[in-house]
């Protein structure tokens, strides 16, 4: 038997997702939907977003559950985060915390590198 395994499909956004931009996100997620069964929707260079921009996310979120897939929001910095908590939407989406840099490993005294 063999098992067929796709990758996630990767929707990146930068700037700000508004009442201008949310049109465009919603086919994007639309699309990446249709042809994944899992999505993640890379946020680490949205700006600014409004509740057009949360629309958009709801919807994408609705039409993953109805096709038995996936959406993950990675990489959302504190703005985006704040207003997920507020409107409740981080319990309703997936949420995964920003990747950190990982630090350089601390140098002891005597340390001869």
């Amino acid at each position: 038997m063999h098992t067929l395994h796709t990758a996630a499909a990767l929707v990146t956004a930068r700037g700000d997702l508004d009442l201008a931009t949310a049109p465009e996100l919603r086919r994007s997620l639309s699309a990446a939907l249709r042809a994944s069964r899992e999505v993640v929707f890379d946020l680490a260079g949205v700006e600014f977003m409004d509740c057009a921009g949360l629309g958009a996310l709801v919807h994408a979120q609705n039409q993953a559950d109805r096709l038995g897939a996936r959406l993950i929001l990675r990489g959302a910095g504190p703005r985006v985060l704040r207003l997920l908590r507020l409107t409740g939407l981080n319990r309703r989406l997936i949420v995964e915390p920003r990747l950190r840099a990982r630090a350089a490993p601390a140098r002891m005294e005597g340390d001869a590198r």
